[in-house]
């Protein structure tokens, strides 16, 4: 791998929002997720479960029902009392409409997905109509005594069950009128508390209606008659979401007290044909609660105040026992959230409403490879910067002279220009942004920071030139007719010259920054690119893809490169390819044209393409450090994948010069620290 001085950076405070909700579309195999400061991410479970859209967060929307409709299509609700439909090609928010019940608590579409029920504060249900543009009140079901906690749709479509405080209600759904009510026992492990609240129920095509509370209660009730069926007391705490798979032969329940249990239908004996539920696995992955789950056709997926998303693969369910079948927990968002300056040696880190700007420590002292070196100046915090108004930063970037920084939140764009005297900086925000530019899904500055490129929600790619006291437009990129597609990615060769954009589904576009105009596309692939950049001298597309394929494409040429072909040929290392989190940046070595820095959350590589490739056969990582300085050499020469896990959970790994590498990592033992404390258990012996 070659020996360089790394900046081992841990003072980037980053805490990801706790998950609030869950929805799982079945059709697209797609899930949604929102997160407690409003964010709501979209991943593809097909393509090794990558987040590949997001829509960012706003102080005012706290998320607290995600469902979708017919046609992949997307709302959420929250206590502003709004219903929000989003836009999945321009990853915009489509419109809003107030329901005019208070906070809105729970949603629910129907089976056939062409209407959407809302519970409101006031103990109304809202029924509405989806119309092909919009979203149409149509009636009002009969109000209850109190909040809508929880809403399910029978799965013919007939009746719905609406929980609330200390009982359920039955509706009908054509004419809105409450047919049924069921009371549920406030009694907690023989102690009668104050309130028990429904936090979410399940209505089943047999007429079951299960139903989880905050006494720890997870019951089986009969809709047509209001009786209890079966109760299990499943926790000391709240049961606060409940997830039915589709052929309803199980379900999920999470809990307080950071527990997931699974429940199958299973015969009462070998030869008979009567069914009853059964507690099967309980799964201790959370240390907190767990707020939201959803049941796909082969896992179990939760997510709670902790932060992780955590996949659960059902092994009877999984066909193929492989490495999809183990267990995966999301809890860093597959997107960067620091760039760098490298002349300087600064790093620029993204929060939901503020950046920050270091310069990073410096060090005289010499050691052997392993040695940690004492800092001869420490890292400098030179940079607090807060973004006026509630909603959530989308992307920023700094240059690579260190003297422009950019930023933008979904109605704002922000480029300040920074200068240095001695150890002191001064901030001038650039005025007078034209009306075009009012959001970026990514921005990027070309190598000699003369250049400004930003990526719009509508598709749109716009190139700028930097001036000392401001800027020109020079040019936009427009999608091709017919299509709203947003740009997630850019990358600019060293040069300046080439300019590549990859959107949310279609493949890659290069355009020549010279001449204005699009150069090339590189063929689709099936899975959605994670990262790309361009190599310097030879303008080598280097694309990383979800499936952790990686390709290189010649600009100048037009094809994919020799390497690339005999790759392709004869495919990756089985390991390679069953790693679970996605490459989220792609950097080049300045001096060695044929290494390819990469890395993910828990690993980073150096490709070296002079290198034969390595097989299955073939030890792809070694985790023993070498014995000797010819096992150094053994290594070095042995296949062309150097690896290295050392450092993780990796947020950014880039060279700053031949000899010297950054690394940001961010521990979770740091973001669990911050955490509020979880339900405190009794253990045995304390």
């Amino acid at each position: 791998m070659g020996e360089f001085n790394v900046h081992r950076v841990r003072f980037f405070n980053y805490v990801p929002s706790g998950i609030r909700c869950v929805a799982y579309n079945n059709q697209s195999n797609r899930l949604a997720v929102s997160r407690t400061d409003g964010t709501v991410e979209i991943y593809n479970l097909s393509a090794n479960y990558f987040q590949e859209k997001f829509f960012p967060g706003h102080e005012s929307r706290a998320t607290e029902a995600l469902c979708w409709a017919k046609g992949q299509r997307l709302f959420s609700a929250g206590l502003n009392g709004e219903i929000i439909e989003y836009d999945l090609q321009a990853l915009t928010i489509k419109y809003a409409v107030d329901a005019f019940g208070g906070p809105i608590w729970s949603m629910a579409a129907s089976p056939s997905g062409s209407q959407l029920l809302v519970g409101c504060e006031d103990g109304s249900v809202k029924l509405f109509q989806i119309t092909p543009d919009k979203i149409q009140f149509e009636r009002n079901f009969d109000r209850q005594k109190s909040r809508i906690l929880s809403l399910s749709w029978h799965p013919a479509g007939t009746h719905v069950a609406a929980g609330s405080i200390d009982y359920i209600s039955v509706f009908d759904s054509k004419s809105g009128s409450a047919i049924g009510k069921m009371l549920v026992d406030r009694q907690y492990m023989g102690v009668s508390k104050r309130k028990c609240i429904i936090w979410g129920v399940a209505f089943l095509s047999d007429g079951t209606v299960i139903s989880v509370d905050s006494a720890g209660k997870v019951q089986i009730w009969d809709s047509a008659t209001g009786t209890l069926v079966k109760n299990h007391l499943v926790s000391n705490a709240d049961v606060q979401s409940i997830a039915v798979s589709t052929q309803e032969d199980s379900f999920v329940v999470g809990t307080a007290e950071g527990t997931v249990f699974h429940f199958q239908l299973v015969s009462v004996t070998s030869s008979s044909s009567e069914k009853q539920w059964v507690r099967t696995k309980p799964f201790q992955h959370h240390t907190h609660d767990v707020r939201a789950v959803a049941h796909s056709p082969t896992a179990l997926i939760s997510g709670g105040t902790d932060t992780h998303l955590v996949i659960r693969p059902l092994m009877e369910k999984v066909e193929v026992k492989n490495y999809d079948a183990a267990l995966r927990k999301i809890t860093f968002p597959h997107r960067r959230l620091v760039s760098c300056a490298k002349k300087k040696q600064l790093l620029l880190f993204q929060f939901a409403h503020h950046l920050e700007l270091w310069r990073l420590g410096s060090t005289v002292a010499t050691g052997k490879n392993g040695d940690t070196l004492p800092l001869s100046k420490n890292a400098d915090h030179l940079l607090h910067l807060k973004t006026k108004g509630p909603e959530n930063i989308i992307c920023s970037c700094i240059s690579p002279c260190g003297g422009w920084i950019a930023c933008s939140t979904a109605s704002r764009f922000f480029l300040y220009r920074l200068n240095y005297e001695h150890d002191n900086i001064s901030l001038q925000r650039v005025s007078k942004m034209p009306v075009f530019l009012r959001s970026a899904l990514q921005i990027l500055f070309s190598e000699d920071s003369t250049k400004l490129f930003v990526a719009s929600n509508q598709g749109s790619l716009r190139v700028f030139r930097l001036l000392e006291g401001g800027f020109t437009h020079l040019h936009s990129f427009q999608p091709q007719s017919g299509t709203v597609q947003s740009m997630c990615l850019l990358a600019v060769s060293p040069d300046g010259n080439w300019l590549a954009a990859s959107g949310t589904s279609a493949g890659v576009h290069v355009y020549n920054v010279k001449q204005l105009k699009l150069h090339c596309t590189v063929p689709a692939y099936n899975f959605p690119v994670t990262a790309l950049a361009i190599a310097p001298n030879t303008n080598n597309l280097v694309i990383a893809h979800s499936d952790q394929q990686v390709f290189e494409y010649s600009i100048p040429d037009k094809q994919y490169t020799e390497w690339s072909r005999t790759v392709q040929k004869q495919g990756f290392h089985h390991l390679w390819l069953q790693r679970d989190t996605p490459i989220t940046h792609i950097s080049f070595h300045p001096k060695r044209p044929m290494h390819i820095l990469l890395h993910d959350t828990y690993m980073f590589c150096l490709i070296d393409k002079s290198l034969p490739l390595p097989n299955d056969k073939t030890l792809l990582y070694n985790p023993l450090p070498p014995t000797n300085e010819s096992d150094v050499i053994r290594r070095r020469t042995a296949h062309a994948f150097k690896i290295s896990k050392k450092y993780k959970p990796l947020l950014f790994v880039d060279l700053l010069d031949e000899k010297t590498l950054v690394a940001v990592e961010r521990p979770l033992d740091d973001i669990i620290a911050q955490l509020p404390p979880p339900i405190k258990k009794k253990k045995f012996g304390t």
